[in-house]
């Protein structure tokens, strides 16, 4: 018999495919992009008092040209000037020409804070500020695949009345207004680590464009000060240099203007303390905007009416009115009163409108949108949209009666055109989460059905896999001819194809096939055997328990914003509690220590103990030890958590910060022998348990990894880090060799890692054959072994993990077969094969091993100690559920052959999520760690391909390691196996020594069934935490926190299962590979041998 590995991999990548379908579905539905209403204003439309048709630009405009300089990431904190501050921090006090501006010339300037709309990223905000819309919550994810904008816009409209715009800066522009400008000078925007090439270009070009006459309006976008943010955070000498640096062009830039000219600076977003942003905290969203002319801009100095705080999107009206163009169609901005006079002082005054007039402007445009918007779109409630009309028809007819009547302007109209257009932008806020809820309950009802089904398959694994098993080619067919059906449906009755609704019909009608046979098995299985213990795992006693109970209550959680922000601690308690329920289970079982024995009882009710009460003391004492360990991993794995903007008391971990950002030597050093250290323990701890169990000894492809690349990969690691820390001033000599040094290191580091994986892929073997003559094997026991292939361990070592059975089994094997003389037998060379015990978990755990070096290299340099614990808490979690397993054998309990219990598996999914946030990331969008994208790549990249992989790698670096090595759950019992523990189940007849895994390769059937039930029960724990993340998001989708909390969370798990689950295929396929390469040994070995 073989393993059954087509069977299992093709199970396991029907219920991927099944779960991925509910994902698209239900995503599809709940982050639709809100409907764009392509239309343009027009200088024609009639926005002025009367119905005559006038040409709304042929009047004269406030003024002729702007200057539009956009700095990044220019948060209102760091345009204030506080002259009592005498010890300023770097981002403080460093563009003193605004607050001087604004003092000396109070009728030409102001500085307001500047709201933007989030997520705070920079495409979503030129967006915003150049349409007047709101953005919506999925509009993030197109942040650095920007697509040209389709809405109407201020750049579109500039050109329509033959403005000359002219850009210079952030390539983005480019992306979302290809062909729109006159002349443009974009600079790549993507490497974050370049401070000065954006910069510098604009700073050539700026001055000499604007003493000539060949634009209207100038568009400047510097990066520098965001770039800065992202790379050493505000709190750094680098980012006082660079506001220093834009003071300076500022001041210049105020020298050169004109009086017809207005100037803009303003900044697109705010950032956080750590230089992040995309969210939508107040240090995110707050940035400046300062607004300056040499003629005067106010009717007066500053007044109480002044706003506190100016929405990004008022911009739009604002600039459309002051340069006489018309507002953009879909804006749903409101003017910037103070920068237009009181009707009163617009007597006599030369172009520009007064208050009164460009406010009815904004509310007859911000109307018509309205209409046009409701008619095409029904998601504005007819309550709200009712109210709304009623409220502009009376605005209108009051402000029209005024007009005809000549009085004087209103006060009260003012404040009431002002009402309205605030209450248009609030409701549009609160109703632009368009939902599509035929495709939100799709996708809910395949998830649940996959969650189902993957909870019986993984109970049925032994069934599946078994010659009477059922296969995919049902569902497989059923599946193929729904989708079929559905898509000539489609093209009968609409016209074209929605692949979406073929695939939900596919997954639906394939799960319930599988469910309908499921409960037929269980019925034809009932009726033969005449009983239910068959169906045992579906009743509410088998559901209920604890190892069940904790993904229960973690699913029922996620329902509560608060157990969302606080996820990381909750599951940090979660995994000790679990943990601590083993040791307390087995105990209360009477299993933890050796049966004593009590003379009142008769000796026939005793369990005869299947070991000495010396082995089950050593047992019970290594598993306690490691609870121990393990408890202290997840102590000291809370030091590494990042903060959400909601945790007002946290402070983010140091080690978070790359090495480059500390300014303290000693603290850097520090920081640096540290992460070395812990690199340098993880290869070693790594070497010594695969020449522990001696897998080292061979000179096959994974053994040369094992020996060679994986220390040299841990230097190149340890070597990139000492680079990338040094400044890039500290050694001006060096400087080009820096340089080199950052690009060729990590890149090298990649190569070894390739490489690496791939060795392993080819040879996974790890098996050292030793032969002797078969008369010496047949005349005594085996000896110590003469030969020592590894020098790091003892002869005892070697002969622990020695398979003295191979030899008899393939004894037996010949003998059985084609074998009938004795002289032919005696002539035939034994085998001695070290490392074969543990042939199947070698490979993995390098393979493991590896990848998170590998992994490790896209973190600051910091993790390296949150790694180590990663490692640490691996093996103890390994080494947990190894003992709990053979103290469970040593008394006779364990019967379930392979099978891995819900115990450790649960233990397995909880410290994958507990380690995403011992790595500092979080369910947010700022604490995405983009600078992942840009090792080995300073220079940044051409596409977007590989930076999303690189960040999507460093997001689920936990996610992934541990779906990986999930098999060595299966494996670690039998490498752990204490001789004898298994009783009459161990192979042969012998059966009084160890055979570790081979015991796998001697039961290929009760292996498969063993990886199916081990794979799809971690796939139903994320699957389960994935369908608890779309409940809340469906159920909460009106909620205060959704687009806060909820759909990052919901984006988060959804890419994390993903990631998790593609992982666990690789890890399982691994696992299969191995296995062909034994068979393949075997049968080089003995040629006649049918395995």
């Amino acid at each position: 018999m073989k393993m059954k590995r087509l069977p299992v991999l093709s199970l396991l990548l029907w219920l991927c495919a099944v779960y991925f379908v509910g994902l698209y579905l239900f995503v599809g539905g709940f982050l639709l992009v809100r409907l764009e209403v392509n239309r343009t204003s027009t200088c024609g439309d009639v926005l002025q008092p009367g119905d005559e048709p006038a040409d709304f630009c042929r009047a004269e405009p406030r003024f002729r040209k702007v200057v539009l300089l956009i700095i990044d990431a220019l948060k209102i904190d760091f345009a204030r000037f506080d002259p009592n501050n005498t010890e300023p921090r770097p981002y403080e006090n460093k563009l003193p020409v605004l607050e001087e501006t604004v003092s000396s010339r109070p009728l030409h300037s102001r500085l307001y804070p500047f709201r933007a709309d989030p997520p705070t990223t920079t495409m979503q905000r030129i967006k915003g500020f150049t349409t007047g819309s709101l953005p919506t919550f999925v509009d993030v994810g197109n942040n650095f695949a920007s697509s040209a904008i389709l809405e109407d816009n201020l750049i579109h409209q500039f050109g329509q009345v033959g403005r000359r715009v002219v850009f210079m800066g952030d390539d983005t522009w480019e992306n979302l207004f290809p062909k729109k400008f006159h002349r443009s000078l974009p600079f790549p925007s993507f490497n974050v680590k370049d401070l000065h090439t954006v910069d510098n270009g604009i700073l050539q070009h700026l001055y000499t464009t604007m003493v000539g006459d060949d634009w209207d309006v100038l568009v400047a976008h510097f990066l520098g000060v965001d770039h800065c943010g992202h790379r050493f955070g505000p709190d750094h000498p680098a980012m006082a240099d660079k506001l220093a640096q834009m003071d300076e062009v500022i001041r210049s830039v105020i020298d050169r203007l004109q009086n017809d000219t207005l100037l803009v600076v303003m900044g697109d977003h705010g950032m956080t303390d750590t230089g992040d942003h995309g969210g939508e905290s107040q240090k995110e969203t707050d940035a400046a905007i300062f607004l300056y002319s040499p003629s005067p801009l106010f009717p007066g100095p500053p007044s109480q009416s002044e706003p506190d705080v100016v929405p990004q999107t008022d911009l739009v009206p604002t600039l459309a009115l002051l340069l006489g163009v018309p507002i953009p169609y879909s804006s749903v901005g409101q003017v910037l009163l103070p920068v237009f006079p009181p009707h009163e002082q617009t007597q006599g005054a030369v172009g520009g409108f007064s208050q009164l007039e460009a406010l009815w402007i904004n509310a007859k445009q911000v109307n018509r949108f309205l209409e046009t918007y409701s008619s095409m779109a029904k998601d504005i409630s007819p309550e709200s949209l009712s109210k709304l009309k009623e409220e502009f028809s009376h605005l209108s007819s009051e402000y029209l009666t005024m007009v005809r009547e000549g009085r004087s302007s209103s006060p009260q109209l003012a404040a009431s055109l002002q009402a309205y257009l605030t209450s248009v932008r609030d409701t549009c806020r609160t109703t632009w989460a368009q939902f599509n809820p035929t495709k939100m309950a799709a996708g809910l009802a395949v998830l649940a059905l996959a969650c189902l089904t993957c909870f019986i398959l993984s109970e049925l694994s032994l069934v599946l896999i078994s010659e009477t098993g059922p296969g995919l080619k049902a569902p497989a067919m059923v599946a193929l001819t729904a989708g079929v059906c559905v898509a000539a449906g489609q093209l009968l009755t609409q016209g074209y194809i929605d692949v979406v609704w073929c695939l939900a019909a596919a997954a639906l009608c394939s799960e319930l096939l599988f469910l309908r046979w499921a409960r037929q098995s269980r019925t034809i299985t009932v009726a033969k055997n005449g009983s239910k213990k068959f169906a045992s795992w579906l009743s509410l006693r088998h559901l209920l328990v604890p190892p069940l109970l904790v993904p229960l209550l973690r699913c029922a959680s996620l329902l509560s914003d608060s157990y969302v922000i606080a996820e990381g601690r909750v599951v940090t308690f979660l995994v000790f509690s679990l943990a601590l329920y083993i040791p307390i289970h087995l105990n209360w079982d009477g299993l933890l220590l050796p049966p004593s024995h009590d003379p009142l009882k008769p000796a026939g009710l005793l369990p005869a103990a299947a070991l000495p009460p010396s082995t089950v003391r050593k047992e019970s004492s290594t598993l306690l030890a490691c609870l121990g360990l393990l408890v202290g991993s997840l102590y000291l794995s809370l030091s590494f958590h990042g903060c959400r903007e909601e945790q007002g008391y946290c402070r983010p971990s140091p080690f978070l910060s790359p090495l480059s950002r500390l300014q303290d030597a000693q603290l850097k050093n520090l920081h640096y022998i540290l992460s070395v250290f812990s690199l340098g323990l993880w290869t070693y701890l790594l070497r010594r348990c695969l020449r522990h169990y001696g897998n080292l000894n061979s000179s096959g492809g994974t053994v040369f990894t094992a020996r060679w690349i994986l220390p040299l990969l841990s230097v190149c690691l340890g070597l990139h880090w000492a680079v990338s820390a040094t400044p890039e001033d500290s050694f001006r000599n060096l400087a080009e060799l820096i340089s080199v040094g950052q690009l060729a290191l990590p890149r090298t580091a990649f190569l070894l890692l390739g490489l690496g994986l791939f060795l392993i892929w080819l040879d996974p073997l790890t098996v050292f054959v030793k032969t002797r003559t078969a008369t010496t094997a047949r005349n005594s026991s085996l000896p110590p072994p003469s030969y020592r292939a590894s020098t790091g361990i003892s002869p005892q070592a070697e002969l622990h993990h020695l398979i003295p059975q191979i030899y008899q089994r393939m004894r037996r094997s010949l003998d059985d077969g084609e074998l009938s003389g004795g002289n032919e037998v005696d002539s035939r060379p034994a085998v001695e094969a070290y490392g074969l015990g543990t042939v199947y978990s070698a490979p993995l755990l390098l393979f493991c091993g590896l990848l998170g070096i590998g992994l490790l290299l896209l973190h600051p340099e910091g993790m390296a100690v949150s790694f180590l614990l990663l490692l640490l808490e691996m093996g103890a979690l390994l080494h947990i559920h190894a003992s709990s397993t053979t103290l469970s054998g040593l008394h006779g309990t364990h019967s379930s052959g392979f099978i891995v219990p819900w115990t450790p598996v649960m233990l397995w999914s909880l410290a994958a999520t507990q380690f995403f946030h011992a790595t500092g990331h979080l369910p947010t969008f700022p604490s995405i760690q983009w600078s992942a994208a840009f090792v080995g790549f300073p220079d940044g990249h051409t596409g977007t391909v590989l930076p999303a992989s690189l960040v999507t790698l460093n997001t689920f670096a936990s996610h992934i390691l541990f779906a990986v090595s999930c098999p060595l759950l299966l494996f670690w019992p039998l490498v752990c196996e204490v001789r004898g523990s298994r009783g009459s189940r161990a192979c042969g007849e012998e059966g009084e020594d160890a055979v570790m895994e081979m015991r796998l390769r001697e039961n290929p059937q009760q292996f498969s069934s063993a990886l199916l039930q081990l794979s799809t029960r971690y796939l139903f724990i994320l699957g389960a935490q994935v369908f608890a993340s779309v409940c809340a998001a469906a159920i909460l989708r009106r909620h205060l926190m959704v687009w806060k909390v909820f759909a990052p969370k919901l984006m988060f798990e959804a890419s994390g299962f993903l990631v998790s689950s593609v992982s666990l295929l690789i890890g399982v396929t691994l696992v299969m590979r191995v296995d062909v390469a034994v068979g393949r040994w075997f049968k080089k070995l003995i040629p006649d041998a049918s395995r």
